[in-house]
């Protein structure tokens, strides 16, 4: 399991916060650059101090991956947001009820002001609801309970589990199609039974959610994705 932070660092003129993570499985220092966002990974016996001097030294190759990197979104009228799966159009609808609804493929903001927050609260309840359903379906299965759910905006992983049975996930999935949600739940909950990454575990994710292989793939070519959007 990985621990991380984030670090505001200046290369090359400009102001960069990179998300710091120290893994005990790692074997060297490395970089990456997904969603945007710069991560830096430190194995075991590896200073911060280390990892930022070699993060310095790769800066003509983070800026290059950074220009490629798509743009952010934030979360305006006129973008188009994923929601389970699907882009849906950010609108205002004057004088509506409700402060946010959704119909077909849009969303229905009452007012432009407070947009984002708006937008970003109702992700976070709808990701609440999903999850929370989603895991007490997957625990049921297992015979096992866990001892609560907390959902965040985890930059560096979809999820975790506590070694207390506590669970932890990005709001951010409710944005991807259902089955990788449903799998990043499921992936989860065995680790209440397994807390590794061994055969048997796997073997309790795909008893779990048969599409875990596709999930997966989702999720490594289009996950890094969804940090664009919003704040």
């Amino acid at each position: 399991m990985s621990t991380g932070r984030y670090r505001d660092v200046r290369l090359g003129g400009r102001g960069l916060r990179v998300a710091v993570r120290r893994n005990p499985r790692a074997r060297r220092i490395s970089l990456s650059v997904r969603g945007g966002e710069v991560r830096l990974t430190l194995p075991p016996g590896a200073s911060e101090a280390t990892g930022l001097a070699f993060l310095k030294s790769r800066r003509e190759w983070i800026e290059r991956r950074l220009q490629e990197a798509p743009e952010p979104v934030p979360f305006r009228p006129g973008a188009a947001v994923p929601f389970r799966g699907r882009p849906r159009r950010l609108c205002v609808e004057p004088g509506q009820r409700d402060p946010l609804r959704v119909e077909d493929d849009r969303i229905l903001l009452a007012t432009a002001a407070g947009c984002e927050s708006t937008v970003e609260g109702w992700l976070r309840r709808e990701a609440r609801l999903a999850f929370e359903k989603a895991v007490a379906r997957h625990a049921a299965v297992l015979g096992v309970e866990p001892r609560g759910i907390a959902i965040r905006d985890q930059r560096t992983r979809w999820g975790s589990a506590s070694a207390a049975g506590r669970l932890n996930f990005s709001w951010r999935a409710v944005m991807a199609p259902p089955f990788v949600l449903d799998y990043l739940a499921a992936h989860e909950v065995a680790h209440l039974r397994e807390m590794n990454h061994g055969p048997r575990f796997w073997g309790l994710c795909r008893r779990l959610c048969p599409e875990t292989d596709a999930a997966e793939r989702w999720l490594k070519a289009e996950g890094p994705g969804l940090h664009r959007y919003g704040r």
